[in-house]
């Protein structure tokens, strides 16, 4: 988990200042759209990649509601650790709460699954990363891949995964955004924490204990980023043709990453040092835009979680609550997280005869996103022998 480094005071005004005016012209537009019929395309808001963010150093453990129910306490014991004062300071606050792991709830969806027996009824569950300021990001999707349907028989349901963002009056609006769109599409799980890249583990884990408790029969689930293209149309045909797995076994399926460890570059914004991780090797993992798992290997996830620490790396710590289960990832060649690789440097990059036989592609933008899924569904595609995959 990130923790806190207290910032120079000026910095602080000037960031502020600059955010509320970023929000001020945007919060105004976000109002108008859930008043207004869509007639066009949405207005631009500030999107932010958690994946592609600097270390932000606010703890997670900053809470301004119930702190009373919710208090996590500082860990002191870990400043004995050798090299501790040698790190730096979001890695400091990472070891002082890495125990953490309970925070208070914002928005909730008891019954986004038709309760703990009805969740049987939902084959894919979307659980999507977010951040309260992407809202555009949210507005694309709701209206291309990520749309509840019943897709091949089957039903596809949408949940939107949060914490919180800035302080004071800020925080507090972007809590409101969050709000009002809950009010709307009723499909956002909100925790308060402070949401970032060192807490994405965090994130995971507190949407798994969630689970357990209103969907813990859901038969299977895309976990992804918001800047994803995914082709939930495909999954589901892929995810039916499993050969006797309905859910209940095992399956943890994305673009694996082989022999992998933990980078010790202090500059590096994945820096894990020995501090943190012994060890000097990760087990395989799937890259974290985006996999499928089966309902069966979340719950083996969240039981393996309870006895192994917190690591910063979210894609990395499933990895590990698997292996520690004997259980490991499948690679499919259809899930892309570093981004589609296209042979012809003269075709077209986003020509959909790329991307009609894929599952997942990381890092779209979203005008590019809903230009795409609105391709993929014309009745008929020319895709010439030059532009297939």
């Amino acid at each position: 988990m990130l923790r806190n480094s207290y910032k120079h005071v000026m910095e602080r005004k000037i960031s502020t200042k600059a955010a509320v005016l970023v929000f001020t012209v945007g919060f105004g537009a976000v109002y108008l759209s859930f008043f207004e019929p869509f007639v066009g395309i949405k207005p631009t808001f500030l999107q932010i990649n958690l994946r592609k963010q600097k270390n932000d150093t606010t703890p997670a453990n900053r809470s301004a509601t119930n702190t009373h129910l919710w208090k996590c306490e500082r860990d002191n014991s870990v400043t004995n650790i050798s090299g501790f004062n040698s790190l730096p300071g979001h890695l400091k606050d990472f070891l002082h709460y890495q125990s953490c792991r309970h925070f208070p709830m914002l928005l909730d969806l008891p019954d986004k699954c038709g309760g703990p027996e009805g969740s049987a009824d939902v084959f894919l569950l979307l659980v999507i990363k977010t951040l309260p300021v992407n809202y555009d990001r949210r507005e694309v999707l709701r209206n291309t891949w990520a749309k509840e349907r019943l897709q091949n028989g089957v039903w596809i349901r949408r949940i939107f995964i949060s914490g919180t963002m800035d302080s004071g009056y800020e925080k507090k609006k972007l809590n409101r955004l969050l709000k009002m769109e809950q009010h709307k599409y009723n499909d956002i799980l909100q925790w308060d924490f402070h949401d970032s890249f060192f807490n994405l583990t965090l994130k995971q884990i507190l949407f798994l204990e969630w689970m357990e408790t209103n969907c813990p029969h859901v038969r299977f689930l895309l976990n992804g980023d918001d800047d994803v293209f995914a082709n939930t149309d495909n999954m589901v045909v892929y995810l039916q043709s499993l050969p006797g797995n309905n859910g209940s076994k095992h399956l943890f399926a994305g673009d694996v990453i082989y022999n992998p460890g933990p980078i010790r570059n202090p500059h590096s914004k994945y820096y894990i040092p020995v501090q943190v991780y012994k060890s000097n090797r990760y087990p395989a993992y799937c890259g974290g835009g985006g996999f499928l798992l089966s309902g069966y290997s979340a719950s083996v996830i969240y039981k393996m979680s309870h006895s192994i620490p917190l690591l910063p790396i979210d894609d990395v710590y499933i990895a590990m609550c698997l292996e520690k289960a004997g259980l490991h990832p499948k690679p499919h060649l259809g899930i892309k997280t570093a981004g589609l690789r296209i042979p012809d440097r003269k075709a077209d990059p986003y020509d959909p005869c790329f991307y009609r036989d894929m599952l997942l592609v990381h890092r779209f933008l979203s005008v590019n996103m809903y230009v795409m899924w609105q391709s993929l569904h014309q009745p008929h595609i020319n895709c010439s022998l030059t532009t297939k995959m």
